[in-house]
C-alpha cells in the first residue's frame, strides 16, 4: 500500500487511528487503520477535512473505476487537507501545526515524465483511494513531507481539501492555454465543471457559457461567475438546436470547450459548438468509449 496507511507498523500514537474502509458494494465501515513508520522525509496529518470524488463514488458502487479494481479492502478519499502533527527528522519546511494541503499522488519522481515536470503521467503513481492504495479519509495519515503545502491564513481547511479538484481546472486550462481573448464554454456544471469555469475566470477568459441538464447545477454556475447558462437535455436528437443555443448565448465564437463530463452527447455538443480553429478538451471521464463525429471535427479544428 502507498504512504497513507499499511497493513502494518505503527506511528507511536496512543489513539488508535480509524478510517472508513471500503468493504464492498455500497459497504463502507469505520475500522482501525495501522500507521506506517514515520520516515525522515514524512509527516503524519490529522485529517481535518476530506472531499467525496466521483471516483470515491464509482468504487463504493460498482468496485472498480476505468482499470481500476478494488479487490481487497481499500480507505477512500483523496481530497484532503489537515494539521501537521509530527515531522521527520530531515523535514525542515513543516512543524507541528501547520495547516496543509495534500497532494494524494506519489511519483517515482526518477522516470522522464517525472522529470519534465509532468509527474501526474508517471507510470508508478500511488494515488490515494486508487487500487491497490490506501486513501486519506481517516482520523491521520503519514505522507511525503514534500507534498504537503503550507495554507495561507484566510484560506480554510476545506478549501485546502479542494486544491486536489481544482487543480483539475487549472491543468485542463493551462492545456488548452486559456487567455484573455479565449471565449469558453464548459459543459457540465458538478464539481469539476465548476472548478474549470472558476479556473477559466482566473485565467483572464472575458466571457464563460456553461451548459448542464440540472437548474440548480445551473444557478450555482451563474453564482461563481458564469456570463450564461444553458440547460440542455440528455437527447442527443436534441444536439443541434442546444447548439445553436450556445452559440447564441456565447454571442461570439466559442475558442475553447471543456467536456466535463465525458459522454457520447456532450462530446459531440462541444465539437459541434466549437469554432473553426478553437480547441475541444475532455475533462470528464463518463463513458470508457465513446461514439462522436471527429472527422467532420477534424475538417474544422485542426
Amino acid at each position: 500500500m502507498g504512504k497513507g496507511g499499511m497493513s502494518h507498523g505503527n506511528s507511536g500514537e496512543e489513539e488508535e487511528n480509524m478510517a472508513a474502509w471500503l468493504l464492498g458494494v455500497n459497504n463502507i465501515k469505520i475500522q482501525p487503520f495501522k500507521l506506517p513508520p514515520l520516515g525522515p522525509h514524512d509527516a503524519r496529518i490529522r485529517m481535518k477535512a476530506v472531499g467525496i470524488c466521483g471516483s470515491d463514488v464509482h468504487y463504493v458502487k460498482e468496485m472498480k473505476l476505468a482499470d481500476f479494481i478494488v479487490k481487497e479492502p481499500m480507505v477512500i478519499g483523496h481530497e484532503c487537507a489537515g494539521i501537521i502533527e509530527e515531522v521527520g527528522a530531515e523535514v525542515k519546511h513543516l512543524v507541528p501545526g501547520d495547516r496543509v494541503a495534500v497532494e494524494p499522488g506519489i511519483s517515482c519522481w526518477r522516470c522522464n515524465l517525472c522529470k519534465e515536470g509532468r509527474y501526474n503521467l508517471c507510470t508508478d503513481m500511488k494515488f490515494f483511494a486508487t487500487p491497490p492504495v490506501h486513501g486519506s479519509l481517516a482520523n491521520q495519515i503519514v505522507h511525503p513531507a514534500d507534498l504537503c503545502f503550507k495554507l495561507p491564513d484566510n484560506v480554510s481547511l476545506e478549501e485546502g481539501a479542494m486544491c486536489e479538484p481544482l487543480s483539475v481546472g487549472v491543468h485542463a486550462c493551462r492545456r488548452a492555454n486559456i487567455g484573455p481573448e479565449t471565449n469558453v464554454l464548459v459543459i457540465g456544471a458538478g464539481p469539476i465543471g465548476l472548478v474549470t469555469l472558476l479556473a477559466a475566470r482566473a485565467f483572464g477568459s472575458p466571457r464563460v457559457v456553461i451548459v448542464d441538464v440540472d437548474d440548480y447545477r445551473l444557478s450555482v454556475a451563474k453564482e461563481l461567475g458564469a456570463d450564461k447558462a444553458v440547460k440542455v437535455s440528455t437527447d442527443t436528437k436534441d444536439v443541434a438546436a442546444e447548439i445553436d443555443q450556445i452559440k447564441k448565448a456565447m454571442g461570439a465564437g466559442v475558442d475553447v470547450s471543456f467536456d466535463c463530463v465525458g459522454f457520447n452527447k456532450t462530446m459531440t455538443t462541444a465539437l459541434g459548438a466549437t469554432s473553426s480553429g478553437g480547441k475541444v478538451c475532455l475533462v470528464g471521464m463518463g463513458h470508457s468509449i465513446m461514439t462522436v463525429p471527429l472527422t467532420p471535427a477534424a475538417v474544422r479544428l485542426t
